[in-house]
């Protein structure tokens, strides 16, 4: 299997197209389909691999085992302002998290317990 194989898998499993992953990224639209005839830059490839929460050498055929075994700090992730380290981490059935599920992972795991009450209200407020 390619690099460019491997990305179109993880793509599919989180419901993004390799087009939208590309541009989250802060790469052009068309980076991964050159990748099927070039090689990729280390510090591309680096995180494609932190998006993903897999190894480099996953990505590069290297090694089977797609998942990175360290254990994930929900309070970290809830504390931070990132929501590219949600996107990158967490899913839901699969799915990306929406805004309301990443206020309530937030509310639960946060230090920051008011000030999350508050967007997870204004959240609340815009759905409707």
């Amino acid at each position: 299997m390619t690099i460019f194989e491997r990305i179109k898998e993880l793509s599919k499993k989180r419901n993004i197209s390799v087009k939208e992953l590309a541009l989250q990224l802060g790469f052009s639209e068309n980076l991964f389909y050159r990748w099927k005839t070039t090689n990729p830059k280390a510090s591309d490839l680096a995180k494609v691999a932190d998006y993903f929460n897999v190894s480099i050498d996953y990505l590069l055929g290297r090694e089977e085992e797609k998942t990175v075994s360290e254990p994930i700090d929900l309070a970290e992730v809830a504390n931070s302002d990132d929501d590219a380290i949600f996107d990158s981490i967490l899913s839901a059935g699969g799915r990306p998290l929406t805004d309301k599920d990443k206020a309530m992972i937030k509310l639960v795991f946060a230090d920051r317990w008011e000030e999350l009450q508050q967007k997870a209200k204004d959240l609340k407020d815009s759905e409707k």
